[in-house]
């Protein structure tokens, strides 16, 4: 059973920084992107970054391009989202993804984790 839990979310103020993590387990993921996507209250879920799980191609949302570092460490099987200069409205639900062809839709995604929360006080 494939499973991803996120960790890592929390209050902080803006300009802090906070760094999530997604441990995956249940299948090899060898082959697939891992993405990060935030929902905010009221708003669609959308894209904040993806990295293959070789660790060669990284993307991010131009709105955290910058502020923001995608990086996985194998051995653990776990996916991190460094996220600097946090402002106000990078307050969401994160959620990791896993998906074989997949980078910025979350149709791609095959499997979810629950979400962590994320705010960022002004």
């Amino acid at each position: 059973q494939v499973q991803l839990v996120e960790s890592g979310g929390g209050l902080v103020q803006a300009g802090g920084s906070l760094r999530l993590s997604c441990a995956a387990s249940g299948r090899t993921f060898s082959s697939y992107a891992m993405g990060w996507f935030r929902q905010a209250p009221g708003k669609e879920r959308e894209f904040v970054s993806a990295i293959r799980w070789s660790g060669d191609s990284t993307y991010y949302a131009d709105s955290v391009k910058g502020r923001f570092t995608i990086s996985r460490d194998s051995a653990k099987n776990t996916v991190y989202l460094q996220m600097n200069s946090l402002k106000p409205e990078d307050t969401a639900v994160y959620y990791c993804a896993a998906g074989r062809w997949a980078i910025v839709d979350p149709n791609d995604y095959n499997y979810w984790g629950q979400g962590t929360q994320v705010t960022v006080s002004s």
